[in-house]
């Protein structure tokens, strides 16, 4: 039923070594992959119209997603996954800004090995089509290029801004959850790529839940399809459970969030996101309570998945060069 661990960690370790160059905004080039649509030059000031592909994820208030660049019902996440550029709450970076009352629910978990945001919303907001189911973006696509082609994550989570190599996106047009990994760690296991179909909830289990932005401390979770010393793949027999979110603690809540400037087609230099007072809960935080949404499955069963268009292009055809590149070299 399921595969061996070996195998998954040789396929992380694959993705990983696909891409290793290192920047910083500053001294990024125009652009850091062939064929590239966006730029990571992008100076310091928020355009509606950006095409920046540097997002970061830093802060309940201050982090980005990928979206299309622009609207209409052609521009899926599965369409527009090569040229998905930055949509942040913060402005200063040089991308465009999420506007006021796009978030409904943001919950930014920090752990030893990876940073995670979790969130509902409008995401209508960010041009993704209502109705589409989405997909993900992750530094390794099929060619070798990311989704986005040229896409660069960068965070202050674990000291200095530095760029984060190892990171997964999952967009819908109401879902969201982003995790970027710890430079030197486990990251390739603990923001794997491979399971491109199975959703937020799947992939990034945590506090999912309207109305609420919050900022906790947590242990970090288990790699997502592991299991003891097995591997679940997709299309397994059976789809097992996600693994439980782990217990979060010192959530610091607060009543809304925005950045107060976001004008369609309008650029701005306006300072930071605007919350409203925060307050500490010293005791357990979020929980794994989820909704759907973001390619998410519907049952522990395969056949009962939702899987949006984007994932029966390059994303299987990567899964399964990979796969056969990790078996050989084992067989070896």
């Amino acid at each position: 039923m399921y595969r061996t661990a070996a195998i998954g960690l040789a396929l992380a370790a694959a993705a990983h070594a696909q891409y290793s160059a290192t920047y910083l905004p500053s001294n990024a080039p125009a652009q850091s992959e062939q064929g590239q649509a966006g730029t990571n030059k992008c100076g310091t000031t928020s355009d509606q119209n950006s095409t920046c592909q540097n997002a970061y994820i830093n802060a309940v208030d201050d982090f980005c997603l990928w979206a299309p660049p622009n609207p209409g019902a052609g521009s899926t996440i599965g369409e527009t996954e090569r040229e998905e550029v930055a949509w942040c709450l913060k402005s200063g970076y040089g991308t465009r800004l999420i506007p006021d009352g796009t978030l409904q629910g943001v919950h930014f978990v920090q752990t030893p090995d990876y940073v995670q945001i979790t969130g509902i919303g409008d995401l209508t907001k960010l041009n993704i089509p209502k109705g589409d189911a989405g997909g993900e973006l992750d530094p390794h696509g099929a060619d070798g290029n990311g989704n986005p082609i040229g896409g660069l994550v960068f965070s202050t989570a674990f000291g200095p801004l530095q760029q984060l190599h190892e990171w997964t996106n999952f967009m819908s047009d109401s879902q969201f959850c982003f995790r970027a990994c710890k430079e030197g760690g486990n990251g390739p296991a603990l923001c794997n790529h491979i399971y491109d179909v199975m959703g937020c909830e799947w992939n990034m289990p945590g506090n999912y839940d309207a109305g609420t932005f919050e900022s906790c401390k947590s242990d970090s979770g288990e790699p997502m399809g592991v299991y003891g010393g097995s591997t679940f793949h997709q299309g397994d027999g059976n789809t097992p459970a996600p693994h439980p979110a782990p217990q979060s603690s010192m959530c610091t809540t607060s009543a809304t969030l925005g950045n107060g400037a976001a004008v369609a087609g309008a650029a701005t230099n306006s300072t930071t996101a605007t919350t409203a007072p925060a307050t500490t809960t010293p005791t357990s935080g979020s929980t794994s309570k989820t909704t759907g949404g973001a390619a998410a499955t519907k049952s522990s069963s395969a056949s009962a998945m939702e899987v949006p268009r984007v994932w029966t292009r390059g994303g299987l055809a990567a899964v399964v060069a990979l796969v056969g590149a990790a078996v050989g070299a084992a067989l070896v």
